[in-house]
């Protein structure tokens, strides 16, 4: 691993409220950044003072969408620790996606040792309240300065991070989720199990629509048949069906989620069977309707769970559990915020100490 170089601010900011402040846009007060070029691999990583960057308006990135991201938090304990959750998980699946975009891969061991020092630095930002975090935001782009299309000989990886406040201002509460029929997120063969920008911009329109006829969000269905359900908004999808933990198998069009991973990995050790296959529309909403649907809730960084109370779809509605939150939703919310702030024991090794 290459010397990280640590340029510290001269003009710190205020510290903003994390009850208080929305998310994505209280960043701190430095960002990590290193280059890449074909010839020489990585070089210069380096924590400088948050700010502004100079690209050329030919670069890559802003005409063939070439770039990959992440999204994973730190944490501070009761005891004042601050620790981080399976970064490794995310720089894995970072790799995943770069290769997808033709963009370089890094060492994973590497990366997150650069992501804590980081951290480190960065750690006065970490608030002590439970449900807050610092949300931090690895990304790599294509810089190559040609409207060539090519794979990428330049690029650049960068980490910013900022202060993000609890997700449930008032506790868990299930969302209604409207079920997309004409937009597609993404098809197999495609991009769809990468964490590139492309995607999300794909999926803005369909979720403004939701949004305004009142749903939290939209269940994305495959590309190809239109009838199997494959995520929910930004996250995975999970159902308690019959007493079986179900969720969407991953077919290349579906992201793998680490907050998935781990709660798969949770239910298999409670002794709960889980089960990974195609799940269509129809039998979601039966389900539903003859109660072998139990339970349904997202999954992801942000939120960790949010449970779902009903699914639409066109002029149908039906319910889930009663619009309440299930058993086993809560005991996942539970033991996973409890393992990523320091309230409960960490049986899997999961968490990483930044100091």
């Amino acid at each position: 691993m290459m010397e990280v170089k640590v340029t510290k601010t001269t003009n710190p900011k205020v510290k903003p409220d994390p009850a208080t402040v929305p998310f994505g846009v209280a960043f701190t007060d430095h960002m990590f950044m290193m280059e890449y070029d074909s010839e020489n691999g990585w070089q210069n990583p380096r924590i400088v003072p948050f700010g502004d960057i100079s690209l050329n308006p030919g670069a890559l990135v802003f005409h063939y969408g070439a770039e990959v991201f992440e999204g994973l938090k730190a944490y501070r304990t009761p005891s004042g620790e601050v620790q981080m959750f399976r970064p490794a998980e995310n720089f894995k699946r970072m790799n995943n996606s770069a290769e997808r975009l033709c963009l370089p891969q890094f060492d994973v061991e590497d990366a997150v040792e650069y992501l804590r020092k980081f951290v480190e630095v960065e750690k006065d930002w970490v608030p002590d309240q439970y449900g807050t975090s610092l949300y931090l935001r690895p990304f790599l782009f294509g810089t190559d300065a040609d409207l060539a299309l090519h794979g990428i000989s330049h690029a650049t990886f960068m980490v910013i991070a900022c202060v993000v406040g609890s997700y449930y201002k008032s506790g868990l509460a299930p969302v209604d989720m409207l079920i997309e029929m004409d937009d597609v997120r993404a098809v197999r063969g495609g991009t769809g199990y990468a964490k590139c920008g492309g995607n999300y911009a794909a999926a803005t329109r369909a979720g403004e629509k939701a949004a305004k006829k009142g749903y939290s969000q939209v269940v994305w269905v495959d590309g190809v048949e239109r009838k199997y359900v494959e995520e929910g908004g930004g996250m995975n999808l999970m159902f308690v069906w019959d007493g079986k933990l179900v969720t969407p198998e991953l077919n290349g069009s579906i992201l793998p989620g680490v907050t998935r991973k781990s709660i798969l990995e949770l239910a298999r050790s409670w002794g709960m069977e889980t089960v990974e296959r195609k799940i269509t529309v129809d039998e979601l909403m039966e389900g539903c309707k003859n109660g072998t649907v139990q339970e349904a809730f997202m999954c992801g960084t942000a939120a960790v769970v949010t449970p779902i109370g009903g699914f639409v779809r066109g002029e149908e509605k039906v319910v889930v559990n009663h619009n309440k939150i299930g058993e086993m939703t809560q005991k996942v919310y539970d033991e996973l915020t409890g393992v990523q702030w320091g309230l409960k024991e960490d049986k899997f090794g999961w968490t990483v100490k930044v100091d």
